[in-house]
């Protein structure tokens, strides 16, 4: 009897739906910079254990979205809630800690080049699991990324990098939620893949100083790039604004930042700096010097802002990837 019942309880959950959650072994690297991963200089293998869900409902093949965790490591209260309400808008997800795979521990300061490279080289071995699963639509994978993660999913826009860490492969469509405004790509025609992207900022957010941001734009269209990008910025928002866990306003004067540095450029080749409108070779010297002067930021929890910005990320990728 005891038998029975099992077979039936196994037989009702598949008519129920496909099975919520599996972990999974992204194929991965560690590198130095994100430069050195463009170049795949001094790769270390990396195995990174992640957490790849399917919406409840059945479906022959479904949309799928990456989902990149802060400088803090993936935090459930935040990644994790994202990736709740993707699937339960229909999208499969697969989330991770890049951090934690790599036994860097909680890391804030910010000031370690491979925690930005980790964030765009795990992203791209996320596109290349899922591109290989049979019940996800390679065609219709997207990236979403929180801080350094959302630097990490517009990252993954540029040619550049889709060219040196998943040229078989795209992604769909990528947002950025309050992404640390470090990288750009180098302006030219075709530096972007073509995936529309969308950029979420806080309006009182000093890692996007706005004249630095509309500086890039300005940039990249004297140059001839054509970019599907769309911005919406929310008012009063401080960094951090979907994280509950910052429940109060709160200056943290010890966090790594780069809002006084110029855009650093990626391209092919060695990178550069967005000064004066125009790309200039790196200046070492002058990039220490900037993240001494641009060291801390206010973080804080924004229910208003949360709420607007998961209905902008659902319609966006609703028109971009869903059927």
């Amino acid at each position: 009897m005891m038998r029975l019942w099992c077979v039936l309880l196994g037989v009702a959950a598949a008519m129920a739906g496909p099975a919520r959650a599996e972990t999974v072994t992204l194929h991965s690297a560690t590198y130095a910079s994100v430069g050195t991963a463009l170049q795949h200089k001094g790769a270390k293998p990396d195995a990174v254990l992640a957490d790849f869900q399917l919406p409840s409902h059945a479906a022959g093949r479904y949309a799928a979205v990456v989902v990149v965790h802060t400088i803090a490591g993936y935090d459930a209260g935040n990644e994790g809630w994202f990736a709740a309400r993707l699937r339960d808008a229909g999208f499969a997800t697969l989330t991770y800690d890049s951090f934690a795979a790599r036994h860097w521990g909680k890391v804030t300061k910010g000031n370690d080049p491979r925690l930005t490279a980790a964030g765009v080289v795990d992203a791209f071995a996320a596109l290349e699991f899922l591109s290989t699963q049979p019940k996800i639509d390679p065609a219709r994978i997207a990236v979403i990324g929180f801080s350094l993660g959302g630097g990490a999913a517009h990252a993954a826009a540029f040619s550049a990098a889709r060219k040196a860490l998943s040229p078989d492969h795209r992604f769909a469509a990528h947002v950025a939620f309050y992404p640390s405004w470090t990288f750009g790509s180098i302006g030219r025609p075709g530096a972007y893949t073509g995936a529309p992207v969308l950029l979420l900022f806080g309006e009182k957010d000093e890692n996007d100083p706005p004249e630095k941001v509309r500086s890039y734009f300005d940039y990249l269209a004297k140059a001839g790039t054509q970019a599907p990008i769309e911005t919406k910025t929310y008012p009063g928002a401080h960094h951090a604004w979907t994280n509950p866990r910052f429940a109060q306003v709160h200056f943290y004067a010890d966090h790594g930042s780069t809002q006084k540095c110029p855009l650093r450029l990626m391209g092919s080749g060695p990178p550069k700096l967005l000064i004066g409108g125009a790309a200039r070779d790196f200046d070492a010297a002058l990039w220490a010097k900037c993240r001494r002067a641009g060291q801390g930021y206010s973080m804080g929890f924004d229910a208003a802002a949360r709420a607007q910005s998961l209905k902008d990320m659902l319609a966006f990728l609703n028109r971009h990837i869903a059927k």
